[in-house]
């Protein structure tokens, strides 16, 4: 449902001129986007999501199309390790029924990731500083804060009951 939500925002969000071989996005309805979405298989949502995705940070930093493959690539190859670092904290706890050192712990292994996470962000930015201007991966970077904030306000935040029900911090 996230996956079908995420498609859905990024669609009318940006206005994509993005197209399937066999869909036109731009002159569907939203019904009809909504039927080829729920009909599309689990793998090739994901698919298309990621081309929507790529789509859109290729136009809004207005790419050279000589870059494109590599930039696609690079970009690619950043999400799916920030992905795998995330993957190493589960934030699904409750603080709360933690003693003292398995707070410690958690705490410190969120530093650890948010580490990971930066560490990762930097060596991608270099790589990329290879392929576009600084001012484009500043500005991908920035935009790419601005959907995550975004896709927040979107998402109910449902926790383990309603007294816990805010909105979860990753590291």
């Amino acid at each position: 449902m996230k996956k079908i939500l995420f498609t859905l925002f990024i669609i009318y969000g940006f206005g994509l001129n993005a197209q399937s071989s066999d869909y036109d996005w731009k002159k569907m309805n939203p019904k009809q986007r909504k039927e080829v979405i729920n009909n599309l298989s689990p793998e090739e949502r994901k698919e298309l999501l990621k081309k929507f995705r790529n789509n859109m940070v290729l136009e809004n930093l207005e790419i050279d199309a000589s870059d494109k493959t590599e930039f696609t690539q690079l970009y690619n190859e950043y999400l799916d390790n920030q992905k795998q670092i995330k993957s190493q904290f589960n934030p699904d706890f409750n603080p709360e029924t933690l003693s003292d050192d398995e707070a410690k712990a958690k705490l410190q292994q969120s530093f650890e990731v948010g580490q990971k996470l930066l560490d990762n962000r930097k060596k991608y930015a270099d790589k990329m500083q290879q392929v576009i201007p600084c001012q484009k991966v500043l500005k991908l970077f920035q935009s790419e804060g601005m959907m995550r904030d975004k896709m927040n306000e979107r998402k109910p935040h449902t926790g383990r009951n309603n007294s816990m029900a805010k909105p979860k911090q990753n590291p």
